[in-house]
């Protein structure tokens, strides 16, 4: 016996066009579930790998400044031997001076030679000290990774345990989500996800149990409920699902779950 056709969503009756739109809601619940099962592991770990990468990036900066500090400090040291060959030399001069005039000059020069050298003692003690407060702060910040490392270790396996034990059914119910997509009018499905995105909960439609509002909770008048298709709930903006008669229909069980947000319903 050949397979009866699939349907055009354009073709759905009203009733129709509910059942899916609440059983894909059913299986976007459900996902949401599983999310929030992960709570918030998935942004603890983003921020935990966030701060290993900004300490690893500072870590490699002072340890290149520390690098920069040693060699500016062996630069000067080699400034202070060349100054004291200088003054060796100058001194040698002086004895075989043949004027005042060229003993002064020399004296000059070995003054200025003994300045240099003072000076770069004082900026070889200058970069030192800077030397020992950065190295001191890479360690810190080297026992600060290893800790996050550590944290992230955790988190991570934390995480992938959970994802493991459901991953297969998360998989599964996004499949049967796609599937229900293509059985729903595509201008009823993106004002459906639309309204989801905007949803704190993360419903898109909503019931009427016990006259009031799945949304927001507040009682809707008997005489509006005749006219639900129609209306909107002022309180939440939405339009809740509802049968003419004021009574649930049969393929929307409650589910138990309700949001105070945006809301969509299948009208004519």
């Amino acid at each position: 016996m050949a397979k009866e056709a699939k349907k055009d969503p354009q073709e759905l009756t009203v009733e129709q066009k509910l059942k899916a739109l609440f059983q894909l809601q059913t299986m976007l619940s459900k996902i949401d579930e599983i999310k929030t099962l992960r709570g918030e592991l998935p942004l603890e770990v983003q921020d935990l790998e966030d701060e290993i990468a900004g300490l690893s990036t500072r870590i490699d900066r002072i340890k290149a400044e520390v690098a920069e500090l040693k060699s500016a400090i062996a630069t000067k040291k080699v400034e202070i031997e060349t100054s004291k060959a200088s003054i060796a030399k100058y001194k040698e001069q002086q004895e075989n001076v043949r004027n005042n005039r060229e003993y002064d000059f020399l004296s000059k020069e070995i003054e200025f030679q003994t300045l240099e050298m003072e000076l770069c003692d004082k900026r070889i003690k200058e970069f030192a000290a800077q030397e020992q407060e950065k190295s001191a702060e890479a360690a810190k910040s080297t026992e600060a990774l290893d800790e996050r490392q550590k944290d992230l270790d955790v988190k991570k396996n934390e995480l992938d345990e959970i994802i493991s034990e459901t991953k297969q059914e998360e998989e599964k119910l996004r499949d049967k989500a796609k599937e229900l997509e293509t059985k729903i009018e595509p201008r009823l499905l993106q004002s459906f996800k639309r309204i989801r995105k905007n949803s704190r909960n993360g419903l898109g439609i909503v019931y009427v149990q016990r006259d009031a509002c799945g949304g927001c909770f507040n009682k809707i008048p008997p005489q509006r409920q005749h006219w639900l298709s129609y209306w909107e709930c002022i309180p939440c903006d939405i339009r809740p699902v509802l049968e003419p008669s004021g009574t649930l229909p049969d393929y929307m069980e409650p589910i138990g779950v309700g949001i105070a947000c945006r809301f969509i319903t299948a009208t004519a």
